[in-house]
């Protein structure tokens, strides 16, 4: 079987040799090449062929995320980002990465005598596999590290709907916010989001997704009544669930592999909302959301699929559509204005 050649990008000598040794030691892995900055990894790109890229994210020189803007401009490569910081400005770099095209973010293993080591190393080669498999493509909008939030602007609108849920996992940062985007400041829901992430880098991802959608974001730790307007994240390592007119927490087990899991929050707003639920899936790997979504459309509620035409990964909207979950798929960029035309039919309605 032919092995999935990695290019490895990381600055820090000890850490590049570690990870290659991690990677080395993988039967499905080999080294396509290791390098210390980005301007090196695009230089010998076209040469080395990588399947996949390990890539850091504080590199000297141009930086993780501009470095992988760059490549999904002139070679695009499945990126997986590789971070060991959760420092502010870090995980802002790891984030606008992540919009630019990197397909996820990992957790760097720090060492032999880490109680994590193993598992964060299994893991580590086993994302790198996977998303060696994923067909990125070129991409020519310009990214830009933060963008200005839109002027809030009250709305008296009233929809029939009380809550839209949106779930994704890899590729899903880019999605979620061209989705959230197009919604605009006057959206009369309250936005429940599941986003897969490795739960260090939640904080960071709630900070981040203020700054780029026309909404502020709060991270549930306790019950908390629903606002319209606003984005609710479950705190790390549990369940976010709609109860009535509110949210809570729930240490439940993992579903479908997560925690948060998409199924488990379709499934609340289905029976919290009934027909009043609105729920999107986004791309993603795997299967989470799809039994849920599944139940909202069975309480009569409206689900939306992304379409395959624009899912970096079409895993978790396929098995929706499958499942007979769906209401219909629509390409990323069709999502916000049917989100939009669906309030507004139902607020005409009511």
């Amino acid at each position: 079987m032919k092995k999935i050649r990695v290019l490895i990008v990381e600055d820090s000598r000890v850490i590049r040799q570690f990870l290659e040794h991690i990677i080395a030691r993988d039967p499905r892995l080999e080294i396509a090449g290791a390098v210390e900055t980005a301007e090196e990894a695009l230089r010998i790109l076209d040469r080395v062929a990588p399947d996949v890229i390990s890539m850091d994210i504080r590199l000297p020189g141009m930086n993780g995320f501009e470095a992988t803007e760059q490549i999904m401009r002139e070679r695009p490569t499945p990126v997986v980002v590789v971070s060991a910081s959760v420092e502010r400005e870090d995980l802002q770099i790891t984030m606008n990465a992540l919009r630019a095209g990197a397909l996820t973010v990992l957790e760097k293993p720090t060492g032999v005598t880490s109680s994590e080591y193993e598992a964060l190393a299994e893991r580590l080669c086993t994302q790198l596999a996977i998303m060696s498999q994923v067909k990125v493509v070129r991409r020519r909008i310009e990214v830009r590290p933060e963008m200005p939030r839109p002027e809030r602007r009250s709305t008296a609108r009233v929809t029939g709907f009380r809550a839209l849920g949106i779930v994704s996992s890899t590729g899903g940062p880019n999605a979620l916010t061209q989705v959230l985007g197009g919604l605009g400041p006057g959206f009369p829901l309250p936005i429940l989001a599941v986003q897969h992430i490795a739960s260090s880098f939640l904080e960071g991802f709630a900070a981040w997704l203020a700054s780029v959608c026309p909404f502020s974001v709060q991270i549930v730790r306790e019950r908390t009544l629903l606002t319209p307007g606003k984005i609710y994240l479950a705190a790390q390592d549990y369940h976010l669930l709609a109860e009535n007119g509110s949210v809570r927490l729930d240490r439940g087990n993992p579903v479908c592999a997560q925690r948060p899991s998409g199924t488990v929050l379709f499934e609340s707003m289905a029976a919290a909302f009934g027909s009043q639920a609105m729920g999107v899936l986004l791309t993603g790997m795997g299967d989470d959301g799809a039994e849920g979504l599944l139940r909202v459309r069975q309480s009569g509620g409206y689900t939306i699929a992304e379409d395959e035409s624009t899912a970096i990964v079409y895993g978790m909207p396929a098995e929706a559509v499958r499942l007979g979950g769906v209401s219909e798929s629509l390409p990323l960029p069709a999502i916000a204005p049917r989100i939009l035309e669906l309030t507004m039919l139902r607020s005409e309605v009511a």
